[in-house]
């Protein structure tokens, strides 16, 4: 149970208390965010940090270690949001109206539109975020996104980074000037604070793949005893281009596992899952799809339906496996006119060794192509490829990494590319496997998997009382 409505249990009812219980079995920085309709979006979520044991050591040092997370942030909000999304005409978000660090942004006040007296820059919480570092220590920035929308470029002037850590797996370090990261990652990097100490600097997050007008999120690196208000001298980063690809999918390719931390993957897989990811239209409705079908959630959740043997209350027929990959053309708008909805879930052989290809295609509008987060519930997997194009199922498993993959949760399949990745169904139960971009995966963009669920001992009933199992509830 991840608390993932519709999938592993019933919403949470306003009102209501729910407790979670979970094993703390491995060190890392890991992300929590509400999983009803857009809420993540609406401000539920943060991070967790979760330390080493007493007497075990990590694979690098430092002297102080801070926690920063990154997001978009809208003036509209979740509901009106939705209600586009689901319209007709559809109705998109558009891009959001600032990056935030650490919850803080900036904005235009003077955008058209804005009504007198909502802006207040001399407001002491419209200051930056402000980090304080102490010349010639070694800081540790477990830094995580939990965007709504945006990928984003992260850097400090003039300072490196060195990558260690990725959502909870330890890298082998790469050294950084600006982090490309996607909603649902975590990195941990390093920065050591060796620069003119008589100045403060800028730390900023650019979106990049969109283009964008949202101005960059800017923080201040204070170097103590500086004062934390003293604005850089210096101009903030401009950061990279928007459509630069190659950067992106360099950094991409370059995560490893650390060399002393290598899980090594399974050298052949039992099951190949191609998912072609599409805009399309369904009944005049905007919608994302994997193979031509796009994702619903039912009204029973799925690992109460299998528990109980409600199979009546979701769709039997499976998602697809695969698409016409000989006849589709991923770099043209294509009509999609076959698309449909389902609720529909891949059914897994328990212990079994899954691939996952996710293949990027254009979108509705004419030569776009989106990045899309990919993020796992229930599972890490091992990140066995990237490429550009149209993947080949002959020659580019040849190709995979299967010495020392990184080990992930959320994976970035980048525009008119493609990403593998290889994880064991090995947790009984059934998982979300979606996008994790909030309106693309309200708009259908994401699958889910059951495997082992009579494996799973008695269901609490705390987890009941929607859709046909409102009988099942405690009084």
């Amino acid at each position: 149970m991840d608390g993932t409505e519709g999938v592993t249990q019933c919403p949470i009812l306003p009102g209501d208390t729910f407790i979670y219980k979970f094993v703390v079995d491995r060190p890392g920085t890991y992300l929590y965010h509400a999983h009803y309709g857009m809420q993540r979006e609406a401000g539920l979520y943060g991070s967790i940090r979760v330390s080493l044991p007493d007497g075990e050591s990590e694979p690098f040092r430092y002297d102080y270690d801070r926690s920063i997370i990154l997001n978009d942030w809208y003036h509209r909000n979740t509901y009106e949001q939705s209600t586009g999304l689901s319209s007709k005409p559809f109705v998109w978000v558009g891009e959001p109206q600032s990056i935030l660090i650490q919850g803080r942004g900036r904005f235009d006040c003077g955008t058209p539109g804005i009504a007198s007296g909502l802006c207040n820059a001399t407001n002491p919480e419209c200051a930056p975020y402000t980090l304080t570092v102490v010349p010639g220590k070694t800081y540790r920035l477990r830094i995580g996104s939990l965007t709504a929308l945006s990928a984003l470029s992260f850097e400090i002037e003039g300072h490196n980074m060195t990558v260690v850590e990725s959502d909870g797996h330890y890298v082998e370090p790469f050294v950084v000037k600006n982090l490309f990261i996607y909603s649902g990652e975590t990195y941990s990097v390093l920065i050591k604070a060796d620069r003119d100490p008589s100045r403060n600097y800028w730390a900023s997050a650019k979106i990049v793949s969109r283009n964008s007008t949202t101005p960059n999120g800017l923080a201040v690196l204070n170097y103590y005893p500086n004062h934390p208000r003293r604005k850089p001298a210096s101009n903030p980063p401009v950061g990279p281009q928007w459509d630069d690809i190659v950067p992106r999918l360099a950094q991409s390719s370059k995560i490893k596992s650390h060399r002393g931390f290598i899980h090594a993957p399974p050298l052949t897989s039992d099951r190949v899952i191609v998912m072609l990811n599409t805009q399309n239209e369904i009944d005049g409705h905007r919608r994302w799809s994997v193979n031509n079908v796009s994702f619903s959630l039912p009204h029973t959740p799925y690992l109460i339906a299998y528990k109980h043997n409600m199979l009546h209350a979701f769709e039997q027929r499976p998602p697809p496996d695969n698409y016409d990959s000989k006849n589709y053309d991923i770099f043209s708008v294509q009509k999609n006119s076959n698309a449909t909805a389902s609720n529909g879930a891949y059914r897994l052989k328990f212990n079994t060794t899954v691939d996952i290809v996710l293949q990027n295609a254009n979108t509705m509008n004419k030569n776009n192509s989106e990045t899309h987060p990919w993020h796992l519930h229930g599972h890490d997997f091992w990140v066995v490829g990237h490429g550009s194009g149209k993947f080949d199922s002959i020659e580019d498993p040849k190709r995979y990494n299967l010495v020392d993959p990184i080990m992930k949760n959320t994976v970035a399949v980048h525009p008119f590319g493609w990403t593998a990745l290889r994880f064991r169904a090995d947790n009984p139960g059934v998982w979300a496997f979606h996008c994790h971009i909030e309106s693309h995966f309200y708009m259908g963009m994401g699958v889910v998997f059951e495997e082992g669920v009579e494996k799973v001992g008695k269901l609490p009933s705390s987890i009941m009382g929607c859709g046909e199992t409102k009988g099942y509830i405690r009084p």
